[in-house]
């Protein structure tokens, strides 16, 4: 599950620097000549809203979400991995809607074979069928995390739901931010 967040956050990567690039290129053209490329900013509302999922999830998998667990980590041991589990279940459930609304929103673009309103006139068939593909990447792995929680779940494995599906305890965090400075200065030798 790790390769396929590290697949998506390149793609998310690449996709914001390209955006980068492009309004950066659309600035000096303005500035320096007068002129302007037309629709940056329709590429930028499709590139964000394509790039959201993507972004959803990478957080997911790598447990990178901000989550406050000031109660969270005085309750008992398995309240918390029910807790765990149900954080992930309506996550998979928050990504199956989405998912739905995405679905609805290309059928009916491609029912009523809807136009961008804006000077390119852009078929939104086009860049709506890029934002189903990437719901779909963040629902598939959704469920697969949903799936795996329930799974631990059913199996009382309350260890197993903590670690996996927990927040990070300080220490963990503290933990990985000093192998990742080991790695940055070992690099640099």
């Amino acid at each position: 599950m790790n390769i396929y967040a590290r697949i998506l956050g390149m793609l998310f990567g690449a996709m914001m620097l390209l955006l980068a690039l492009l309004i950066t290129v659309e600035t000096v053209i303005r500035k320096v000549f007068s002129m302007s490329l037309g629709g940056v900013d329709e590429l930028g509302g499709y590139a964000i809203a394509i790039a959201a999922p993507l972004a959803f999830c990478v957080a997911m998998v790598e447990q990178s979400h901000i989550r406050i667990n000031l109660v969270h980590m005085r309750l008992p041991f398995r309240v918390q991995a029910v807790l765990n589990a149900l954080a992930a279940l309506t996550l998979g459930l928050l990504a199956a809607f989405l998912l739905y609304f995405t679905l609805q929103t290309v059928q009916d673009t491609r029912l009523y074979g809807s136009i961008a309103q804006t000077p390119r006139a852009t078929p939104l068939i086009y860049p709506q069928t890029v934002w189903l593909i990437a719901m779909l990447a963040f629902t598939l792995a959704a469920g697969v995390l949903t799936a795996q929680a329930l799974g631990l779940l059913v199996k009382g494995d309350w260890k197993g739901l903590n670690r996996r599906f927990g927040p990070s305890s300080t220490q963990d965090e503290l933990e990985a931010e000093l192998e990742d400075l080991k790695q940055r200065e070992g690099g640099q030798s």
